[in-house]
């Protein structure tokens, strides 16, 4: 590699991006951030041959980012992003994919759940960077086990999410008070995980997977603010692919009387 591979390239300086920030620093790395506004194709020119491109914007914005990424990164990129399918990174080349499991609010110290998962070509290094701020991760080893990981964090998130618009509370209250209502949600968020991805998912493996994220942090609140635009999503999906999902619907109606 030239001089510039211990660079890394950050579009989006957040939170979760200021973390994989520090680690990345701690190894010696120059960290060059793209924030809004700024002209993504100034900063390809003067770092043409970055280690790492990590997009750390929000799941909204990823599609426009990827669209815009010069040619010359578009073989290095490292996404994070909630609600993240294969066919997200269609645009890039070959990319390092995190699953993130620790939460970081702003004047706080990183919280872990459980470890992260991480896959392909850089997943050394973001392995190594994540060591440096104490954050466990749990590198993968092939495209099968990255398709689990993912639809399990889509699974969490969105199960969490959806049920707590009706129920409220933490994780541990969600299962404990609520288990029949909840896991009536998370099987839809399966079936739906299976016709985003054309895949056949292992269901009882996905909800036990989700359960050990549970016990993880059991006072894990349920209900962030993104909860109603997932709501609006994941519907938006499932009449795009003619799937009728009748608890999720309830909640739609719910939230529309309110």
């Amino acid at each position: 590699m030239s001089d510039n591979s211990k660079e890394i390239i950050l579009i989006g300086v957040g939170e979760i991006g200021g973390v994989l920030a520090k680690g990345f620093l701690r190894l010696g790395y120059t960290i060059h951030p793209v924030t809004r506004g700024m002209r993504i194709e100034e900063k390809a020119a003067q770092v043409p041959d970055p280690a790492l491109v990590i997009v750390a914007v929000g799941e909204a914005d990823l599609p426009a980012v990827l669209a815009d990424l010069p040619d010359n990164w578009r073989s290095r990129i490292g996404l994070l992003q909630n609600e993240l399918l294969p066919d997200d990174w269609r645009e890039t080349v070959n990319p390092t994919v995190i699953s993130i499991w620790f939460e970081k609010k702003p004047g706080m110290d990183p919280k872990v759940i459980i470890p992260s998962p991480v896959f392909g070509p850089q997943s050394a290094l973001m392995e190594e960077a994540l060591q440096q701020v104490n954050i466990p991760t749990k590198v993968l080893t092939d495209e099968a086990q990255l398709l689990f990981e993912l639809v399990t964090k889509n699974l969490y998130i969105l199960t969490t999410n959806l049920a707590g618009l009706k129920t409220g509370g933490n994780v541990a209250e969600l299962w404990k008070n609520h288990q029949s209502f909840a896991e009536s949600v998370a099987r839809e968020v399966i079936q739906l995980q299976q016709v985003l991805t054309g895949q056949s998912l292992d269901t009882e493996a996905l909800i036990d997977a989700m359960l050990e994220a549970f016990e993880g942090d059991p006072q894990h609140k349920c209900m962030g603010r993104s909860a109603p635009a997932r709501l609006e999503r994941a519907l938006a999906h499932a009449r795009q692919h003619g799937l009728a999902l009748p608890q999720l619907l309830k909640l739609e109606q719910t939230l529309a009387s309110a």
